[in-house]
C-alpha cells in the first residue's frame, strides 16, 4: 500500500493535517533532546521528513532512517539534504544496529501499522542508549468530546474520500482512519511503552486529540538497580 502512495504521501499529510504535520514532527524531534552532534535513528522514516527536520533544526546530527517501503525512502534520498542521511531499508522488528547504538529513537506514524507493536517498542528500547529517549507521534482513537462526531465524519468520510479524489486510491485512505480507531489509546501506548522499558514515560495531545505525542527514556544503569 506504502508503495501505491509513495509520491502522494507527503501532499496528502500536509492536506489532512492542515499544514500542522510538520509542526507535530519539529515538536517530536525536539522531545529527543538529542545532543550537539548526537545520534538519531528515524524508524519508518517514509520519505524522510523526520530525519531531515531534525537536520534543520540540528547540523550536527548524525542521522539513520530506516523503512520497510524502498519506494518511500527513494523520495526520501532526492530531497533536499538527503544524501546526509543514513538511509537503511529493515524492519522495524529486527533493527540491524547493536545496543545502545542511538542517543535518541523517533518514529512517526509507524506504530499502528506494525504486526507487535510492544516487539517494535522493544527494539527501539534496545538500540537507544541509557538515558536517551524514545519519541513516538502517532494518530490515536478520538476521544469522547463534544468533537468527537465532526472528528469521525472527517476519518471516515472526508478522508477516503480525499484518497479517492487525488490520490485515486481509496482502499488506502480508509485503512488510515480504520487503522487510527483500532489503536491504542494514548494510556494503553503509555503502558505498552512502560512494559518495553522506558521510564518517565508520558504524552501529549494534539488536533483534537487525534495526534498525539508520546516520550519515554531508556533508563540508566543505575536506576535499573
Amino acid at each position: 500500500m506504502f508503495q501505491r502512495i509513495a509520491s502522494h504521501y507527503d501532499g496528502m499529510n500536509r492536506l489532512m493535517t492542515f499544514g500542522h504535520d510538520l509542526a507535530l514532527r519539529r515538536y517530536a524531534i525536539r522531545q529527543a533532546a538529542l545532543p550537539e552532534g548526537g545520534r538519531l535513528l528515524d524508524v519508518g522514516t517514509g520519505t524522510g521528513d523526520m530525519a531531515l527536520l531534525a537536520l534543520e533544526q540540528e547540523d550536527s546530527l548524525h542521522v539513520t532512517g530506516v523503512d520497510f517501503t524502498p519506494a518511500m525512502m527513494y523520495i526520501a534520498r532526492g530531497r533536499p539534504n538527503g544524501h546526509r542521511v543514513a538511509w537503511c531499508e529493515a524492519d522495524a522488528l529486527m533493527l540491524p544496529f547493536a545496543e545502545a547504538t542511538f542517543d535518541a529513537v523517533t518514529s512517526a506514524y509507524l506504530l499502528r501499522n506494525v504486526a507487535d507493536v510492544s516487539a517494535a517498542l522493544r527494539e527501539q528500547v534496545r538500540v537507544v542508549r541509557p538515558g536517551g529517549r524514545v519519541v513516538c507521534l502517532e494518530t490515536s482513537p478520538p476521544p469522547r468530546t463534544i468533537w468527537r462526531s465532526l472528528v469521525m465524519f472527517y476519518l471516515h468520510i472526508l478522508i477516503p474520500l480525499l484518497g479517492q479524489l487525488i490520490v485515486r486510491d481509496r482502499a488506502a485512505y480508509t485503512y488510515l482512519p480504520t487503522s487510527t480507531q483500532n489503536f491504542k489509546t494514548p494510556d494503553d501506548l503509555a503502558d505498552a511503552m512502560r512494559q518495553a522499558g522506558l521510564v518517565d514515560v508520558r504524552y501529549r495531545r494534539f488536533m483534537l486529540g487525534v495526534m498525539v505525542v508520546h516520550i519515554g527514556t531508556r533508563p540508566t544503569r543505575a536506576e535499573q538497580r
